[in-house]
């Protein structure tokens, strides 16, 4: 092996790490915002940050919502350990603990519930503009995408041409939009992006004027987080 080789195999290990660290919340925080960016830019780097998230969800998923023998949560916990206080070998412990928890347990949980769906929730808060509103969403990744229902509050309903809009931002500012509605109850709507890095959440009134851009009126703010 060349050492051009061996040294983009390295690099390549060390960012995996790294984004493992930052699925489980251990990366430093001076090295998390600078990854954070990264992963912003660049749908590669979103996709393997969703796969670590994935696995250490179910691994925390398998340990909590199932009764795991005692041997088995031993070592889940031991490696847990291992995994913050030995830096890039994080992705060895990850892989490991989900590796176990999927074998082992993950499979008893699908088994009982028949769903082992990744899902991510987010309360919205209001705005000045609707200082009497409130929210809640729940995202859930499919095979077509990411699937947002919506179930919101103290929104009067829009007719004649005006209509809500939900967005998804990462922290570079950039928006998607994920789909229209005229009120808030029971809402479905769709993302192509993951919420790992489109982690801003947002609902706006719009009005049917051509503009495909945001209004900048928010009525509704909230930021996605995993359901533990």
């Amino acid at each position: 092996m060349s050492l051009r080789r061996r040294r983009e195999d390295k690099a390549g290990t060390e960012e995996l790490a790294e984004l493992a660290a930052l699925a489980d919340g251990s990366l430093a925080p001076e090295r998390r915002i600078a990854l954070e960016a990264r992963v912003a830019e660049s749908a590669e780097l979103a996709d393997r940050l969703a796969e670590q998230q994935r696995a250490v969800a179910l691994a925390r998923a398998a340990a909590t919502e199932v009764d795991a023998p005692p041997a088995l949560r031993a070592r889940i916990d031991a490696k847990r350990s291992a995994r913050r206080a030995h830096g890039t070998r994080r992705i060895v412990a990850i892989g490991a603990v989900a590796t176990v928890a999927v074998a082992a347990v993950v499979g008893l949980s699908v088994f009982r519930s028949g769903s082992s769906s990744l899902r991510f929730k987010a309360a919205l808060a209001a705005t000045e503009l609707a200082p009497g509103a409130k929210g809640q969403a729940t995202l859930t990744k499919t095979s077509s995408g990411w699937r947002i229902e919506l179930d919101a509050s103290g929104l009067p309903r829009l007719d004649g041409g005006r209509f809500y809009e939900a967005w998804l931002r990462n922290r570079a500012g950039v928006l998607v939009p994920v789909g229209t509605f005229n009120e808030g109850y029971r809402v479905t709507l769709w993302a192509g992006v993951p919420p790992t890095a489109f982690t801003t959440l947002t609902v706006t009134r719009e009005q049917a004027d051509g503009n495909q851009g945001s209004s900048g009126e928010k009525v509704l703010v909230g930021t996605v987080g995993a359901r533990r």
